[in-house]
């Protein structure tokens, strides 16, 4: 789910200049980069070019401005921020929030791929789900063991952090691993498999396993332990306000996703419509959460239910800038901001207030790019940019798919040829047809209909076109595809594996599937 960017050491971005020349936007940002979900850039230092021929504004903002604007100090940091973060003795522009967005463009050399993935962990006993002081056994045992640098809000510790890499919990208790940028698929799959066996060797001994699947299948939503977490108290307390699906989002779903680069900003619309026209295609195939409170629950992919509708259909026009998202992002309501080492309720509130000091709960306080950055957390489409661009449509599942769906992505969006092929494919269908995968697909799965044919027959095209561009990319990376190949070709969804086996061999008992998707 990707709820918040967890909170480690800070790590900041130095004063730099954002200069503005002929078309060519060139960000020069003397860093250590944050490493916690925010996956767009390498170790050390680098100059980061964007062209952005199309935007209208003339940006320039230099270094004696921008430390102005933000205290001294351009700070882009996990959360909580430092309390220095939070000294603002100018206004933001909308100019300086294109800016940031558009800092993230890089080149193609330098992209690198940043997998996240969320699991339920629970007592083996009993099924029930971990409670807050097994998690904080568990993440201590984890620290102690494997030298991870322990993350603490107030007392309580929420998260680790090793190098690039960071542990977080989620809202109900869900263990999310963010894993480092990396430039193969080789390194991820590698990486999740070094966390798996860091977490079973602590939870193990402590009688807790952990289940990949994307939404609980056994427990009603108030069984769900609530995580000592001072910004999940204020969004629960505020998601029910203007939904009835947010809160089952936060405590009962897990997601694996995967974080990509940019090169440009036209690199960066051409994959943001890729990643938007297939998201369902994803869902489909990845849909692994048929269960709810012990029963089939009528979908094949629940959790993509849960999530919140996408409001990007914007990307599909040809004016879609970086400044077309700020203005989305602006008019998405603001949960929090942080001062004093304290989450302030800021909840339905407008950024756009607090970028004009008239922000109630902290009135003549203007905001940091720090506080930017956390509002681009609690935004919830299918795509999500911040500085890199977010595949968040995908179930949780067993390790296989864990390294699959960073494989399709990067097959379809880091080649050249795979990404056109994609654009072409999907260039004529309407938005109409796109709002029906969407609404369909979490139900019907690969065997929605679509024109002359079934989802099922795009996903085996896609899955092939994904497989060419790894192959293109020379790392012998197109096996991690043999799991989503075998889905595509049959049109059986993982989630229809589990209720046949419900049906049949588990005899109407949800339990096994405990056993049966265990990590």
């Amino acid at each position: 789910m990707a709820l918040v960017s967890n909170t480690g050491s800070i790590h900041r971005i130095g004063a730099g200049t954002v200069r503005y020349r002929g078309g060519r936007m060139a960000f020069n940002l003397p860093t250590h980069m944050e490493s916690l979900k925010m996956k767009d850039n390498p170790i050390g230092s680098s100059s980061l070019s964007c062209s952005s021929g199309n935007i209208t504004h003339g940006l320039h903002v230099d270094r004696v401005r921008m430390a102005s604007k933000l205290g001294g100090r351009m700070i882009v940091a996990a959360s909580p921020p430092t309390e220095d973060a939070t000294v603002a003795t100018e206004p933001l522009t909308k100019e300086d929030l294109v800016a940031y967005l558009a800092s993230g463009c890089k080149p193609k050399e330098k992209w690198r791929i940043g997998t996240e993935h969320e699991k339920f962990g629970f007592e083996v006993g009993t099924l029930r789900p971990m409670k807050y002081d097994q998690i904080a056994g568990l993440l201590n045992g984890i620290a102690e063991r494997f030298d991870w640098e322990k993350i603490m809000e107030g007392d309580n510790i929420i998260g680790l952090q090793q190098g690039k890499q960071s542990i977080s919990l989620e809202p109900g208790g869900q263990f999310e691993l963010s894993g480092a940028p990396l430039e193969t698929l080789h390194q991820t799959c590698a990486e999740v498999n070094s966390h798996l066996y860091q977490v079973k060797a602590v939870a193990e001994e402590m009688g807790i396993g952990f289940l990949g699947i994307g939404f609980q299948p056994k427990w009603k939503r108030e069984d769900i332990p609530i995580m000592p977490k001072g910004r999940y108290e204020i969004m629960r307390n505020y998601m029910p306000k203007v939904g009835s699906l947010g809160l089952d989002m936060m405590f009962r779903t897990c997601t694996v996703q995967v974080n990509l680069d940019f090169d440009s900003e036209a690199d960066m619309i051409k994959k943001f419509r890729v990643g938007l026209a297939l998201q369902p295609i994803a869902t489909a195939l990845f849909a692994n959460s048929p269960f709810t409170e012990g029963k089939p629950n009528g979908y094949l992919s629940m959790r993509r239910f849960y999530q919140y509708p996408c409001s990007c259909f914007f990307s599909f026009k040809s004016s879609f800038l970086f400044e077309k998202y700020v203005d989305y992002a602006l008019d998405v309501p603001m949960y929090f901001v942080y001062r004093n080492k304290k989450y302030i309720d800021c909840s339905g509130m407008s950024f756009r207030d607090f970028m004009a000091g008239k922000l109630a709960p902290v009135p003549g306080q203007f905001p940091t790019l720090t506080d930017w950055e956390n509002h681009l957390t609690t935004i919830f489409p299918e795509v999500r940019l911040k500085r890199y661009l977010e595949m968040r449509g995908s179930d949780g599942g067993p390790w296989r798919r864990l390294c699959a769906l960073p494989a399709f992505w990067v097959g379809l969006l880091y080649d050249e040829d795979s990404l056109q092929n994609i654009l072409d494919i999907t260039a004529d269908w309407t938005t109409e047809e796109r709002q029906m995968l969407r609404n369909k697909v979490p139900k019907t799965g690969l065997n929605t209909p679509f024109r002359d044919g079934l989802v099922r027959h795009i996903a085996q095209d896609i899955v092939k076109i994904a497989k060419e561009g790894l192959e293109r990319r020379g790392f012998k990376e197109s096996g991690f595809l043999n799991e989503v190949t075998e889905v595509a070709r049959t049109g059986v969804t993982p989630a229809e594996k589990l209720l046949e086996l419900y049906n049949g061999k588990w005899g109407h008992n949800v339990d096994p599937v405990f056993e049966e998707l265990l990590y």
